[in-house]
């Protein structure tokens, strides 16, 4: 048979996750596209060791994304020292396979550069509410995205960690973060031995709006979405979330001296 296409293999991707085909316009780098609409989680590596010269590209490309008025409030911190690592992934007993991966890496929300630069100026900061926080935990966020696909460009695996919030206080303590440093999640990193399925999504049509958000979307879309899944997605998330969860962390990041209103 002929090797697919790469405006096939997007196809296939986006129909297999979204449920309903997308006409695939003629566009530059298709090949990057199609790898990105593939992508699936990896929790099962390979034990190759990762290249110092490819993580730090990868780090590079991940802090190449755009950043909240240039204040580039995100850090990477790479765990390296196997008694850290270890430490950290005692914490996680739910997620065994963690231990194996080459590379685990936590992506953090850093305001503390940017209070360096006030404290340096003799200048006061006049700007500790709600917005600051968010700012720098957006930064985080985009990042990690930024890495998870460069990643999959370069032929690797990865799973974010969001897990490390439930032991937020002891992953601050391990990694040394310093004020207005939080951990927003971890990442598991390495060469893939398999890969997980692709997950399905919501159907677009209940995710992307135009000029105004329509509640009704997601009601015509709920029992499509869980006969796809073949599983009650509805019900999981509702049993999944019934229970508190991280009520503690505004505590925690308001510790971190960071104004939550």
């Amino acid at each position: 048979m002929p090797a697919a296409t790469s405006s096939s293999r997007i196809a296939a991707a986006v129909e297999r996750r979204f449920g309903a085909a997308l006409e695939v316009p003629k566009l530059p780098h298709l090949d990057a596209l199609a790898a990105l609409a593939e992508r699936s989680v990896c929790r099962r590596y390979k034990p190759d060791p990762m290249p110092k010269e490819v993580l730090r590209l990868l780090c590079a490309s991940a802090l190449a994304a755009p950043t909240k008025s240039d204040l580039q409030q995100a850090s990477i911190v790479r765990l390296a020292d196997p008694a850290r690592r270890a430490a950290v992934c005692a914490l996680l007993p739910k997620s065994p396979w963690l231990a194996q991966a080459p590379e685990i890496l936590v992506f953090c929300a850093d305001g503390y550069r940017l209070r360096r630069l006030f404290a340096r100026a003799t200048a006061q900061f006049p700007n500790e509410h709600l917005d600051a926080f968010f700012n720098a935990a957006v930064d985080a966020a985009i990042a990690l995205s930024a890495f998870v696909s460069a990643a999959e460009l370069a032929g690797l695996g990865s799973c974010p960690i969001s897990q490390i919030r439930d032991h937020v206080e002891a992953i601050d303590a391990l990694l040394e973060l310093p004020e207005w440093v939080v951990p927003v999640a971890g990442l598991a990193l390495g060469y893939p031995e398999a890969k997980e399925p692709p997950s399905a999504r919501l159907a677009l049509s209940a995710t992307v709006h135009t000029d105004r958000y329509d509640t009704g979307a997601i009601e015509r879309e709920l029992d499509a979405y869980d006969a796809r899944r073949g599983k009650d997605w509805s019900a999981d998330k509702v049993k999944q979330y019934s229970r508190p969860w991280r009520a503690d962390f505004g505590a925690y990041v308001e510790r971190k001296r960071y104004r939550l209103v």
